[in-house]
């Protein structure tokens, strides 16, 4: 129902009116949006109360980016577009990171900005938080749109969530200056203005030519290797994955948020002979993942000497050949293509060679047994591995808890030791490798999907979004958040050879980030071993309630930007 006001035009006459406020929450809910992430003030402070007497939940952050991350995780969970919602310039600029990172990650995100008045902007008369932000937006998202007339604000959001949907995902920018909230046009005209999107991501089925090729290539494999990236989880095409995998009989990867879509101790996975597979292989097919820094670019020395085909499932065209030759590209949606080469695979489709398979095993089985003894470790203070046994096994429990998961060896030590059972039930930096989407991630998986929560942050991966433990705790949200403190970036054992101050990678020793839950309500543990962690963990997941552990680290642990060292430079000059 359309919501409105009563004029009276003359004596005895009556026109219903709506206005800008009330016309894009009615286009909202119109299209099934029911979730507004965000953080108030001027010119939006009114749309987000009317919002949310209107029936949609809105939640409010201690900080715009926060809030962005909380909309991006959301699209990719729910596939629908995330709505954050800021205020005008510094606002806007702190949600637009949050925006590129979704259109960088393939995630359908809406950023909708209050802006200043355009006639102010444009002569550059100095409005109040003046700035062009369509322009600056541009360049960072997949389409940027302006509504300034109240009869557009349908169209101009129907626009909005058709690009972040459809093709390739990714986040839009949708700009209302202050002007059109309080723009009125009779009702029943802005009744019928708005527009209900219709089959938005619409399935782009592959051609049947290069189904047959991508078969045949991958029919030819001696050594096969399918890699399964975060779009193919994003696709939601579970079964036909599953199924398609299991029928070809290779041996699979699954990039960190893809975990789970198979579970990581199916027997066909590779993920504990990663460099063994990728090294090996002769024929490897990406689904729904990217060639990017992420995989070496397909090349180096992490690829080996043995030659090397490509297969590639991707929704967008000019993927393709992005790094490397890509003998056999299968364009289209994901669950279209999948579901296509399950059925030209036949009844009678061959096992890989069994020595292949075998020798994937058996290296699997063996960096298992190596990393086991690690796991169990009680020492105290605890090592990352001791700690993330624990966590593991909480994991293991609780396969249906959602794992946020950010930091550098809090982040590349988890990745590989934390099992997933399920699809999209790990959440992670994604492409960019980010520092700041623990809290966001956290809220919306809690309010996306109702479950309980796990966020796994380095302590300087906390120090980005920390401030929003207060927003898990107004909500009383089931996160558990568990911060690694070692006292410091990569390591607290750094030291200043120039002078009195801390090492440039060194926090406050000793701090008790436990503490900061505890002033908005929430439950703090201290845990210095692995027992007292697993039993904090377990209390909290159990209980729902807001949780923040101090899992206090050994100092020495970790190493230089974790995994990826050979990205920081290193100078060659030696002082004298």
């Amino acid at each position: 129902m359309l919501n409105t006001a009563t004029k009276t035009e003359a004596p005895g006459t009556e026109q219903e009116l709506t206005d800008g406020f009330h016309l894009v929450i009615d286009a909202l809910k119109l299209n099934g949006i029911d979730t507004i992430y965000g953080v108030p003030g001027i010119p939006i402070t009114d749309l987000g109360r009317m919002a949310q007497a209107a029936g949609i939940r809105v939640l409010s952050f201690r900080h715009e980016q926060n809030a962005g991350y909380a909309a991006a995780i959301a699209g990719f969970l729910t596939k629908k577009p995330g709505v954050c919602l800021t205020v005008s310039a510094p606002g806007f600029l702190n949600g637009l990171t949050a925006l590129a990172h979704a259109t960088t990650n393939c995630f359908p995100m809406i950023l909708v900005s209050g802006s200043s008045e355009r006639e102010i902007v444009d002569l550059q008369q100095g409005d109040y938080e003046e700035m062009d932000q369509l322009a600056i937006a541009k360049p960072l998202c997949k389409a940027a749109f302006r509504v300034l007339h109240a009869q557009d604000i349908g169209i101009g959001l129907a626009r909005a969530i058709r690009a972040a949907v459809s093709g390739r995902p990714g986040g839009v920018y949708l700009d209302l200056p202050a002007k059109l909230f309080s723009q009125i046009m009779n009702a029943e005209a802005g009744q019928r203005s708005l527009v209900k999107v219709i089959d938005a991501a619409p399935a782009q089925l592959p051609a049947p030519s290069a189904v047959k090729r991508a078969l045949d290539v991958l029919k030819g494999a001696k050594r096969p290797l399918i890699v399964l990236g975060k779009g193919a989880a994003y696709a939601q095409a579970d079964e036909a994955i599953r199924s398609f995998v299991e029928k070809s009989g290779a041996p699979f990867l699954q990039m960190s948020m893809a975990k789970g879509l198979l579970p990581d101790t199916h027997p066909q996975s590779a993920g504990a002979a990663r460099s063994t597979v990728l090294k090996d292989a002769d024929v490897v097919m990406l689904i729904g993942a990217r060639l990017n820094w992420l995989l070496s670019h397909g090349k180096g020395k992490t690829w080996g000497d043995a030659p090397k085909k490509f297969i590639q499932v991707d929704i967008e065209p000019k993927e393709m050949d992005s790094n490397v030759e890509i003998a056999a590209p299968l364009v289209g949606d994901i669950g279209s293509c999948v579901t296509a080469l399950l059925e030209g695979m036949g009844g009678n489709w061959s096992a890989p060679p069994a020595d292949w398979t075998t020798k994937v095993n058996a290296k699997r089985d063996e960096n298992v047994a190596k990393m086991a003894p690690k796991l169990m470790s009680n020492a105290s203070p605890m090592d990352y591995h001791g700690a993330l046994g624990v966590l593991r096994t909480v994991i293991k429990e609780r396969p249906d808890a959602i794992l946020v998961n950010e930091g550098a060896n809090t982040l590349d030590l988890a990745r590989g030791v934390i099992d997933m059972y399920q699809p999209r039930k790990r959440l992670d930096v994604g492409t960019w490798g980010v520092m700041g989407i623990g809290m966001g991630y956290a809220i919306a998986a809690a309010v996306e999907t109702g479950k309980p929560v796990l966020a796994v942050e380095g302590d300087s991966a906390f120090g980005f979004s920390g401030m929003e433990i207060e927003t898990i705790c107004r909500y009383n949200l089931p996160v558990c958040v568990v911060v690694f403190n070692n006292d410091g970036i990569y390591r607290g054992t750094d030291l200043n050879s120039a002078g009195a101050d801390p090492a440039t990678t060194v926090f406050v020793k000793g701090a008790r980030y436990d503490k900061m839950i505890e002033a908005f309500g929430g439950v703090g543990v201290n845990a210095t071993s692995p027992d007292e962690l697993k039993r904090a963990v377990n209390a909290a997941m159990e209980s729902g309630k807001p949780t923040l552990i101090n899992a206090v680290i050994d100092p020495a642990a970790g190493s230089e930007s974790g995994r990826i060292g050979n990205l920081n430079p290193q100078s060659v000059l030696k002082k004298k």
